[in-house]
């Protein structure tokens, strides 16, 4: 069994979760711990404790890798680029960890893990061109086409968050100052904490996306109208995405995709700014949820790995 099943990691800011995939995609183990704040080294072992304890769990061991990270390796250094958990930055995670578990590995981006999990088996399965997006602590983009993931000659096709926000209004210029050093990027705008400085900024109530969602289910004025510059923005920044792209599938992931609403509001917006007489490009939330990520980290090892 163990050359038929795949071990996938998801790096997140908050977490760190393990999984093992039978050959059918069914979960035979899984597991999360906290990812220790702003330490590598700590990072790294947390990973290799995490790894060794699924696999006992699964009664398997020695499986290939896959690795989703915030950021991306650089192609021309080995070392990741671009990771929003920045003591990740200039460090060569793959090489280390491949060090310290003496086993091939592969690594992509969080996002790229996302759109490979929903172009193989989820929301976008059988769609020419899938574009997969995180919500979360962070923004981020994938792109799937004709089932073989994009990356590009600097690694980064598809990251859509550190771009600036399409079509602005007077009052959205510059824009949030964002950790990368631009101003206005998406990811200031469209994260959980984007969601939350900005209702922060128009109401001055300091409450979180989850809580801003719920007082909006309740009627609150305040959080209603800060849902809905989300949508706009949301809607505007896709629509940037279909007129460059033209996917058949947009697969939203994140902790801000579970905002069902999005999926009513959101098309209708895009549809104002895409540059054709109609929108096809269908806006999905992702099949398997906060699990999609480590699973498309999996899926980066073909099944007889």
């Amino acid at each position: 069994m163990t050359d038929r099943c795949r071990l996938g990691v998801d790096l997140g800011g908050t977490k760190i979760e393990a999984v093992i995939l039978s050959p059918a995609g069914d979960v035979l183990a899984r597991e999360r711990v906290a990812t220790p704040a702003n330490d590598y080294e700590a990072t790294l072992h947390a990973i290799v404790g995490l790894i060794r304890s699924v696999e006992n769990a699964a009664g398997v061991r020695d499986l290939p890798l896959g690795i989703g990270t915030p950021g991306a390796l650089c192609p021309q250094t080995g070392r990741l680029k671009n990771a929003n958990s920045t003591c990740l930055n200039g460090q060569p995670l793959d090489a280390d960890l491949a060090r310290l578990l003496k086993r091939p590995l592969r690594l992509a981006n969080d996002a790229n893990c996302l759109a490979v999990s929903e172009a193989s088996d989820g929301a976008g399965a059988g769609a020419q061109t899938v574009f997969a997006v995180i919500l979360g602590t962070g923004v981020g983009g994938g792109v799937v086409h004709r089932g073989q993931l994009l990356s590009g000659p600097h690694a980064i096709a598809g990251e859509w968050g550190h771009n600036p926000l399409p079509w602005p209004a007077i009052e959205e210029v510059p824009g949030p100052v964002c950790w990368c050093g631009q101003s206005g990027c998406l990811e200031t705008w469209l994260s959980g904490p984007g969601l939350a400085a900005d209702h922060r900024q128009h109401s001055g109530e300091a409450i979180s996306g989850e809580q801003i969602v719920a007082a909006a289910g309740r009627g609150y004025a305040a959080a209603e109208l800060s849902l809905q510059r989300l949508e706009s923005r949301l809607g505007r920044a896709l629509a940037m995405v279909v007129n460059i792209l033209d996917p058949d599938v947009i697969v939203l992931g994140g902790g801000l995709s579970r905002i069902d609403r999005l999926y009513e509001n959101v098309p209708p917006v895009m549809a104002e700014y895409v540059f054709s007489a109609s929108l096809e490009t269908r806006l999905l939330p992702a099949v398997f949820g906060d699990s999609s990520g480590v699973r498309g980290a999996a899926w980066l090892w073909p099944a007889a790995a």
